[in-house]
């Protein structure tokens, strides 16, 4: 059963980072892009990083670029998505996704229906 496995979220004051994990099993991440999305209370879906197969250039929404950082480790089969700099906007439930678009290439942070795995997703606080 393929499945991906989100830790390290957890309570953080602002200015504080954290490096959130995305283990998958059941498939490899080498065939799949790999991105993380958040979800605040009463807010919507947010797709925030994304790394593709080739890992040549991550993608990440304005409101963390120079903050977040995402990698990806083939051999361990997990992602990690380094998060620094960490303000109380950033509080969310964040959840890694794996998938292709259409013609498998790099879906977009905007099209969660292009990413056929999910994790559970882990909560990440930031106090002010």
């Amino acid at each position: 059963e393929a499945q991906l496995v989100e830790s390290g979220g957890g309570f953080v004051q602002a200015g504080g980072s954290l490096i959130l994990s995305c283990a998958a099993s059941g498939f490899t991440i080498r065939d799949y892009a790999i991105a993380w999305f958040r979800q605040a209370p009463g807010q919507d879906l947010e797709g925030v990083s994304i790394i593709p197969k080739d890992s040549k250039r991550a993608d990440h929404i304005n409101s963390v670029v120079g903050r977040f950082a995402v990698f990806r480790d083939n051999a361990k089969n997990t992602v990690f998505l380094h998060m620094n700099d960490l303000k109380p906007e950033d509080t969310a439930v964040y959840y890694c996704a794996a998938g292709n678009s259409v013609f498998g290439g790099t879906p977009g942070l905007n099209r969660p229906d292009e990413y056929s795995h999910w994790g559970q997703g882990t909560q990440v606080t930031v106090s002010s």
